[in-house]
């Protein structure tokens, strides 16, 4: 069974949560787990003024993903930052490259669930992993969220990211907040969560 995780970070938020995820998907036997990033749309003038270069080199290893990373797993599990209530242009862009796969049904059937990350508390992440579910219906893919069986969603004692449809964190206005452990433990569960429903429909 493969499972591979596909996201875009700038600050590394995001790659943090994949890494979770993965670590989640992989404590179910039999699972085949990847990480792969999407091409970066952003110069690496602009990303130095982001104060983003640093952190970039720290995810320069994982490879960047392809139309092929989509077609062979049986589940896709994708990372996206917010974007004004949306998922980065970068995502989008890779998103775009899809249509050959969208006529040709390449992607139904299969599992997809999302992930995201938000400036601040109320900053759009539910709806950036919502209106990222469009995107996943229109290719017939089968969405799986965290169910609140992952009491961690009951949280209240402290901020933390992370909603029935799926694990995120809150960066803060000037990226300087990591996700919390309670953030990781939710994106833990939801790699494991899809790698168990993805088991059960590919038998």
């Amino acid at each position: 069974m493969k499972i591979n995780i596909i996201f875009h970070s700038i600050y590394g938020h995001i790659y943090r949560l994949a890494e979770a995820v993965a670590e989640g998907a992989g404590q179910v036997s039999g699972t085949q787990v990847k990480l792969f990033q999407v091409s970066e749309t952003l110069s690496d003038d602009i990303l130095a003024k982001m104060g983003a270069t640093q952190a970039k080199k720290t995810f320069a290893h994982i490879p960047t993903a392809t139309l092929e990373n989509l077609t062979e797993a049986d589940a896709i599990i994708f990372g996206t930052p917010t974007r004004f209530g949306m998922m980065s242009g970068q995502m989008r862009t890779f998103f775009d490259t899809t249509g050959g796969l969208w006529a040709n049904n390449a992607l139904v059937g299969k599992v997809g669930s999302v992930f995201a990350s938000s400036g601040t508390q109320h900053g759009g992440q539910e709806s950036t992993i919502l209106s990222f579910h469009t995107t996943l219906l229109h290719h017939g893919m089968i969405i799986v969220g965290v169910p609140y069986s992952e009491k961690r969603l009951m949280t209240i004692d402290e901020v933390s990211g992370g909603s029935p449809y799926g694990s995120s964190t809150i960066t803060g206005p000037d990226g300087s907040r990591l996700p919390s452990e309670n953030e990781l433990a939710i994106a833990r569960f939801q790699g494991k969560h899809v790698a168990e429903v993805t088991r059960r429909l590919v038998g």
